[in-house]
């Protein structure tokens, strides 16, 4: 594959199908996952392994991952709140799990049902798991500390927190620390004040990538702070489905369709075709006919203003 420059990785499967109002059939995720890697997504996380009785949606995450495996080339990325569903992750054959831990105390109960200092050693035992398997088998554990930039549970998060937070984590045996705006709460300036901190703390080689919502707004503006401090990977999700459940208000990822396009315009290359990407939407229109699809360049078209749809593809 060609170079580039940001890596974007698309999480609607996952954050995406967790909070639509319905459950998305089988046969039109696998449809979503092949039109997306068609598109040139070189990174998806396609589901999360948690009791089906907690998320329906993600009843078929084996499955799901699975089939995912069979596309080279692709990151099989999935999220894994426990040890159990990171071993059924692994068995699955994931190429990355994500395992959640919040820096504010009360959304960490909510969101895991844990302590933040439980949930760390939890990620330990999942780290040894890893260790355990033979090295051609080993995903890449990513502790993924959400609402790093705000709860609305417990309101602001002391950077010190997501500092100490970040380190440790390290210090159990994660690949990458990746930081999640999960309620929308950041600015551009606290973005790379953070990302600087963390940087600062565990280093280049362990900082991991961006997840960040559009909750106020600020998304894309959050997506461009942290790109100016040198981080290259950035979740998004297709037509902006998505949320958390446990973060009353925290709903709505960045657009996937839309921050493709702000990069290309800005002359990087994420390897995406961009027209492609737009007709993922029809995936979406078919298997989850009542959810609201948002995103502008969909709507006015990528042409409008700017490069045309071949030009962005040649790029």
């Amino acid at each position: 594959m060609s170079q580039i420059d940001v890596l974007v990785s698309e999480v609607g499967p996952r954050d995406g199908l967790q909070m639509a109002s319905a459950v998305m059939p089988t046969e039109f995720k696998k449809r979503w996952i092949a039109a997306a890697v068609e598109a040139g997504l070189r990174e998806i996380e396609v589901c999360s392994f948690v009791p089906p009785k907690i998320v329906p949606a993600m009843a078929d995450a084996a499955e799901v991952t699975a089939y995912a495996c069979s596309f080279p080339g692709l990151t099989v990325a999935v999220l894994a709140p426990n040890l159990r569903g990171a071993e059924n992750a692994m068995k699955a054959g994931a190429h990355k799990i994500t395992v959640p831990i919040s820096a504010s105390e009360a959304h960490n109960k909510a969101n895991v049902n844990r302590t933040r200092e439980e949930s760390v050693a939890d990620i330990a035992r999942i780290c040894e798991l890893r260790d355990s398997l033979p090295k051609a088998e080993r995903p890449v554990i990513e502790g993924g500390l959400s609402t790093v930039w705000g709860c609305t549970i417990s309101g602001l998060v002391p950077q010190d927190d997501v500092v100490r937070l970040s380190a440790a984590l390290v210090e159990a045996g994660v690949d990458e620390v990746g930081l999640a705006d999960t309620t929308g709460m950041a600015d551009p300036a606290s973005i790379k004040s953070v990302f600087k901190a963390v940087r600062a703390e565990i280093g280049e080689e362990k900082l991991g990538g961006a997840h960040l919502h559009n909750t106020r707004g600020l998304g894309l503006a959050n997506a461009l702070a942290a790109l100016e401090v040198g981080i290259t990977t950035l979740d998004s999700s297709l037509a902006g489905l998505g949320g958390c459940p446990f973060a009353p208000g925290a709903s709505g990822n960045i657009v996937t369709e839309d921050l493709v396009y702000m990069l290309e315009e800005m002359g990087l290359k994420t390897g995406i075709d961009l027209k492609k990407l737009i007709a993922c939407r029809e995936v979406l229109r078919e298997g989850l006919p009542e959810e609201p699809l948002y995103g502008f360049i969909a709507e006015v078209g990528p042409e409008k203003g700017g490069k045309s749809v071949e030009k962005i593809a040649a790029a």
